[in-house]
């Protein structure tokens, strides 16, 4: 049995749906949100094995969408998790709820990680994302947040959305970095089958104009910032901890609709029905992984970031060299993969293509 020290707690309530989003998410509707409430707390009970958390991360969704009263709800729930001295607590934000009220309950609740869902600054591809909001109101939410003592914000930054320029995301990127955030998620649009824009049947931007994208913002990010993994960007020390455990293939729990965990060797998937969720019906699925599966996610996860898998450390967990397991000397040789100081790691002139480079591995 494996303990941990990482926990995700989902709340998929949100005050409008974003036409791109695949997360598991619900109109907010006051009637079920205490139902909701009292089903995440047992489920807590149920699973929690009173282990000390490092790093806890409450997300969805938009958690920033709950009222007072459930928010106050929510963070006794989370007392039942023990926290460590040193942890990292991580809260999703919504631009437009950020107010003094929200600021003051989460810090009092020792929340000291902001992750707010900004995106974009750009009026067409706010309409496209049917999302609302301008940089005169992020500058003075992100004020707010600093006057009220949160010093670990992070922003995160969306690109490659149908007629999108590079000189859009170019100013995009300039007023993010204006706000001076410590970490910064970019991430490019996916349309997903089960989203307005899929539905819409709409047309992603070539991947040369995607490459294109991906490679200025590395570009430009990383003067400022260390670019830690493939799609994240942090100031010195200011890594998110919490998903570091993902990209490590550490194990985690997770709690609440649609949340999914790691513990004791099985990868496991809660339900996306509230009907079930408030039954107290929480798995949907259970995969058990054999060591060659976790080795895989291992490799999978590791590559995505930028310093790589550590051989040693690969051995520790494993007690075997990677190098047996996988044929990594062919990629090496033509600078797919490149080795040093005891790391493997994906060439940096090549992350845009990683997923190649994996399947050639797996």
């Amino acid at each position: 049995m494996v303990s941990m020290n990482s926990v995700y707690v989902h709340i998929p309530f949100c005050n409008s749906i974003c036409s791109y989003c695949d997360f598991c998410k619900l109109l907010y509707d006051g009637g079920f949100v205490t139902q909701y409430l009292n089903a995440l707390l047992r489920e807590i009970k149920y699973r929690y094995r009173d282990e000390i958390i490092d790093t806890l991360y409450v997300g969805g969704g938009t958690p920033s969408a709950l009222q007072m009263k459930e928010l106050k709800y929510l963070f006794e729930i989370l007392k039942t998790i023990k926290l460590a001295k040193e942890y990292e607590f991580t809260f999703e934000c919504n631009l437009n709820d950020i107010n003094e009220e929200l600021l003051l309950i989460l810090k009092a609740n020792g929340v000291n990680r902001l992750s707010i869902g900004i995106e974009s600054f750009d009026e067409d591809k706010l309409n496209f994302m049917d999302r609302w909001h301008t940089y005169a109101e992020a500058k003075k939410a992100i004020k707010l947040c600093r006057d009220l003592g949160f010093a670990n914000i992070n922003i995160d930054l969306m690109y490659g959305i149908p007629g999108e320029t590079l000189k859009v995301l170019k100013k995009d990127l300039e007023q993010v970095l204006s706000l001076e955030p410590e970490h910064i998620s970019t991430y490019s649009l996916i349309i997903e089958d089960n989203t307005k824009i899929g539905i819409d049947k709409m047309v992603p931007i070539s991947e040369d104009e995607d490459a294109k994208m991906y490679d200025y913002i590395c570009k430009k990010l990383s003067k400022n910032y260390e670019h830690y993994e493939v799609s994240n960007f942090a100031k010195p020390g200011y890594y998110s901890r919490h998903n570091m455990k993902y990209w490590n293939n550490e194990e985690y729990y997770g709690f609440g609709l649609g949340a999914s965990g790691y513990i004791d060797g099985v990868r496991y998937e809660n339900t996306r029905s509230l009907t079930n969720y408030i039954k107290d019906k929480y798995v949907l699925k259970e995969e058990f992984l054999s060591k060659t599966d976790i080795m895989d996610n291992e490799i999978m996860l590791g590559f995505r970031k930028l310093k790589g898998i550590n051989l040693q450390e690969f051995y520790n967990k494993y007690e075997i060299n990677l190098q047996e397991v996988y044929d990594v000397k062919p990629l090496i040789k033509n600078h797919d993969l490149i080795y040093k100081d005891g790391y493997i790691y994906i060439n940096p002139d090549k992350i845009y293509i990683m997923n190649e480079i994996l399947i050639k591995l797996l």
